[in-house]
This record gives structure tokens, sequence and C-alpha cells, in this order.
């Protein structure tokens, strides 16, 4: 826990900034050089680390997504501009290992997985946390988008200000100990504008560079294309089947479906529209059906971080509201644990689209603190 015994700096330490040595993950987006530029300005200890995660020389030519070639250039020169150290570590092979061929494994098994939330836990969060304790860092800075707030019972997460901008979504596999040592500047920012201006104020050459909007290792987002590389068996050919296994149509693949899926079906002369409900990877098949399937109100997950000040079984249900997609607002739900990181939630409403491999995250009714969450599987 932090030392308490005199008047705290902004990142919470009872000591000057510049005894304050922190590490910050630069992607080489905006976000993160201005946390770098701003701890800087304040007079940190401030030392700039960013990950190669894949190949650098295929790298080059792709900008939009961090960590690629570009990337680690616009990063390198943003601490030259400020002029504090910056280190560039080669993670291909943790990061092949720990996130891309999980995602391909479980897209290959009907899933629908979040790859940069496994980034974060099992990379970012993780090996690179444990690189800045190697270099004496008292914490880690990150550019996202959520906050970090001192509870009675230690630090607490949530959503950032900018509601448009929040990463809880992302981080809500963060564990106590994480959130001990890490520190999110830009989470209390109302806007996106603001972290533009405090660019344009230090003079940084990423001020206006667009934000990354691809999964970094997967170009325009054809993650059929990535996962054919990956996994060439999984383009088998098979039949598109009803939910009485009638066979409707043949596809290409079955990484070319997603649940929800309504275009591009081959499907036609039917008086009402027929959705992917079910992916079976195994045989090959894609399952369709009327919209009212993809509906369900239970919601089993399991690998639950828990962030509540009591043990996560230490109650038969909870009453939240959660996020079964990224995209979707906060909904009502009831958490009954099984175990400490397992539990079925029951949605109040009807959720379409609730897919296995997507996260299911837990947010407090009546404040803006993050409770955790788990990942959806198939039950």
């Amino acid at each position: 826990m932090l030392d308490q015994s005199g008047p705290l700096n902004s990142l919470g330490f009872a000591k000057a900034p510049e005894d304050t040595r922190v590490v910050v993950a630069m992607s080489g987006g905006v976000d993160s050089s201005v946390v770098a530029a701003e701890l800087k300005a304040q007079g940190y200890d401030v030392v700039g680390v960013t990950l190669q995660l894949y190949d650098h020389g295929a790298a080059l030519a792709k900008k939009g997504a961090c960590c690629a070639g570009i990337d680690i250039h616009d990063a390198r020169r943003v601490a030259e501009e400020m002029g504090f150290p910056h280190y560039v570590l080669d993670y291909e092979n943790v990061f092949k290992d720990a996130v891309i061929d999980e995602f391909a494994d479980s897209y290959l098994g009907g899933a629908t997985p979040v790859p940069c939330i496994r980034c974060n836990e099992r990379v970012k969060f993780k090996d690179l946390l444990e690189t800045a304790k190697d270099l004496e860092a008292d914490c880690m800075a990150t550019g996202h988008y959520i906050q970090r707030k001192m509870g009675d019972a230690g630090p607490e997460l949530h959503s950032a200000a900018d509601a448009n901008r929040d990463q809880s979504y992302f981080l809500f596999s963060t564990t106590p100990a994480q959130l001990d040592y890490l520190r999110f500047p830009l989470g209390h920012l109302p806007s996106k504008d603001d972290t533009r201006a405090l660019a344009a104020k230090y003079g940084l050459s990423v001020a206006d560079k667009p934000d990354s909007q691809d999964i970094c290792f997967v170009p325009n987002g054809d993650y059929a294309a990535v996962i054919r590389t990956l996994r060439p068996e999984a383009a088998a050919p098979g039949d598109i089947v009803d939910t009485e296994g009638r066979v409707l149509a043949r596809h290409d693949g079955v990484i070319n479906y997603t649940i929800g899926q309504r275009r591009g079906l081959g499907i036609g002369g039917l008086a009402d529209p027929l959705y992917v409900v079910k992916l079976d990877a195994d045989n090959a098949r894609v399952i369709v059906g009327p919209k009212d399937m993809l509906a369900t109100r239970t919601v089993p997950v399991r690998e639950v971080n828990w962030l509540g000040d009591e043990p996560f079984n230490a109650r038969s249900e909870w009453h939240v509201a959660v996020k079964v997609r990224s995209t979707r607002p906060p909904t009502d739900a009831v958490i009954r644990p099984i175990s400490a990181t397992e539990a079925t939630v029951e949605l109040v409403a009807a959720e379409a689209g609730v897919s296995p491999g997507q996260a299911c995250v837990f947010y407090d009714r009546d404040s803006s603190r993050i409770f955790g969450g788990g990942w959806i599987h198939k039950g």
C-alpha cells in the first residue's frame, strides 16, 4: 500500500515528483504520449516503454494500430522531445503465445474473442508491469480512459469521466494487486479534445495522430484473413443448417461468420430473415434461426475477476449492472456465484447476441465503480 505519512503527490506517493519513478506504457498514440509528457512536465522521473508485439517489418506499413513499427518510432520521438529515456521490448513470442494463438483457437471454437482484454491481462498488466518493477518504478501509468480512486478498502476501479471514451469493458480483469500499482492519468478528463489540447500544449509530434481503430494484428478488421493464415484448415467448407438440422446452403468456412449475423448467408426466398444463432466449428456447421433465438437472460461466466470489497462468493447474489458487449450500455442483472471464479448472470431484460468469448463486466448500479467481470462461455 501507499506511504501515507506525508503530503501525497499527484500519483499518490508521499515524496517529491522528482523522487518518484513512473514507467509509462507508450503505444505511440496521442493518449499515452500525453501521459508521459504531462508526468515529465510535473517533474516525475519518467521512463517510457513500448512493446513490439508482432513482426516489425510487416508492421512498418500499417498505421492506425498500436505497437506497430510506425508507432514505435512515434513513441521514441515523443521521448526525445520531452527528454526522458525510452525502451522498446520485444514481446513478439509472448504476444503470440498469450494472445494471438488463443484468439485463433477461440474463434474457431465458435466464440467471439476480445484479444485486447487478453493483451492487457496477460502482457501489458503482467509482463510489462513486472518490467516496471524491475526498473524500480514506484508505479506504471497508461493512457487508458478509466479511473482509479481510493476507497475505504483500497484502490477502486471506476469508469472514465467521458462515457464515450470509457475503456472499462477492456480492463475488467485488472486485479487488485495490479490496480495498486497502476495509474490512469487521463480517466478524469471530460473529453478526448482535452487530451489533444494537452498534446498541442507540449508540442508533441503525435498531437493530431488519428486514434487506432483495428485490433493491432487484424488489418482492416478482417478476422477471417488472419485466422486463415494462422489456421489454414479453418476455411473448410460446410453446411448452413436450421435449428432442426436441415441444410439450407453451403458456406466457405465457419470463420467467416459471427453470432447475430444476418447478411451474407446466401439464403433467399424466406418470409422472415434468419440469423446466425450458433457456430459448430467441430462439424463445420453454421446454425441459423429466427431473431428471437438470439435473445437470452442467462449468461454463464467463468474466470471471474472480482473487485468488490467482500469476497465474491460471500453472498448468494449480487445486484449490479452488466455489459455483455463493449458497445452496449450496462443493463440491470443479478450475479449468482457458483464459486470464487464462476457464476451465472441473470439479465433483468433479455439481450440479443450474447456470445461465448465476450466479456461480461460488472458495474455498480449507483456509482461509476466497476466490480470486475468474467468471460462468457457456452455453459
